[in-house]
């Protein structure tokens, strides 16, 4: 089922979850493990990321799993919808619509879109040809194959996919962008061009959240907009998490996490500071929150019965 349907359908706020494979060489188990303790909270969908810098630069092997084999994993296990991640960035438009039918054989029918980082030897922000350059080109082209639109003009009597197209949202903005109204412009060239829904990138202050909503209702954007949360776990998350998403901490957090004598009291700070994001999320008539595991499920394990 399709991300939007299970959201039309919700009389309640739903809960999904995000999960990073296992690195190459390790058990399928370990994204059992990472889920079982999840399941009981009835997720409606698993994202499953993909990142470019999963490939070595020089031995050009990938460090983790195929993501699609993940998904026919866990839907044959769980009977869950899936939702993989896909990128720009590695792909032509040729191998992107072989993944994408391939998806579709396999019985998934939402993805999630992406540009995805360039690798710190490529050219960054460089156009190139015969490649989605930018996110809203690879849903086009997803659009396209639901239109019954291939790239070889020539096929006849072709079947129509239908995903559910869900993108990133940035409450802080995208640090590419100038500013949060450039950034809702782009977002707004998504959702036009077939995205569905948009699912944020993490945010610790919830008024961004609110306000970000705010935005891109007065832009005309009316998709649901789900919010992303994280617990923090590290002291060093401190440093890592502005640095790596751009955006920021609230200074009551930073200064709790920063008088705790180690990490446990860190991760306790965090599961309750996401305990009171959610509360206040769920309040507010949000039909999902999904939450970004980083393969850990016990914090956010917690932090779900304690708003359940």
């Amino acid at each position: 089922m399709k991300v939007t349907e299970y959201i039309e359908r919700a009389k309640n706020t739903l809960l999904s979850f995000e999960l990073l494979p296992p690195l190459k060489g390790r058990s399928i188990l370990d994204v059992f493990d990472v889920l079982d303790p999840l399941m009981e909270f009835n997720p409606p969908f698993i994202n499953v990321t993909y990142h470019r810098d999963e490939y070595g630069i020089k031995k050009k092997f990938s460090r983790r799993p195929g993501t699609m084999a993940i998904c026919a994993a866990i839907m044959n296990k769980y009977g869950v919808d899936t939702v993989p991640h896909m990128l720009c960035g590695g792909f032509n438009k040729k191998m992107t619509e072989k993944i994408l039918i391939d998806l579709w054989f396999s019985g998934i029918r939402n993805i999630f879109v992406l540009r995805g980082d360039p690798m710190n030897f490529e050219k960054k922000n460089v156009p190139e040809h015969n490649v989605h350059n930018h996110s809203v080109d690879l849903v086009k082209q997803i659009y396209d194959l639901n239109q019954g639109i291939y790239l070889d003009k020539n096929f006849i009597g072709v079947h129509p996919t239908d995903f559910c197209i869900g993108v990133t949202g940035y409450p802080e903005k995208h640090f590419e962008s100038p500013n949060l109204n450039e950034d809702i412009f782009h977002l707004r060239k998504k959702i036009t061009s077939g995205a569905d829904y948009i699912i944020t990138q993490m945010f610790f202050d919830n008024t961004k959240y609110f306000n970000f909503v705010y935005r891109c209702r007065l832009e005309g954007l009316t998709v649901p907009i789900i919010p992303g949360i994280k617990p923090i776990s590290s002291k060093y998350q401190l440093w890592n998490i502005p640095a790596n998403f751009y955006i920021n901490l609230p200074h009551e957090l930073v200064r709790e996490v920063q008088r705790a004598k180690n990490n446990k009291y860190v991760s306790r700070i965090g599961i309750e500071w996401a305990i009171q994001q959610s509360i206040e999320l769920k309040k507010s008539g949000i039909p999902v929150i999904h939450y970004y595991t980083m393969s850990n499920p016990h914090n956010v394990s917690e932090i779900v019965k304690n708003i359940c």
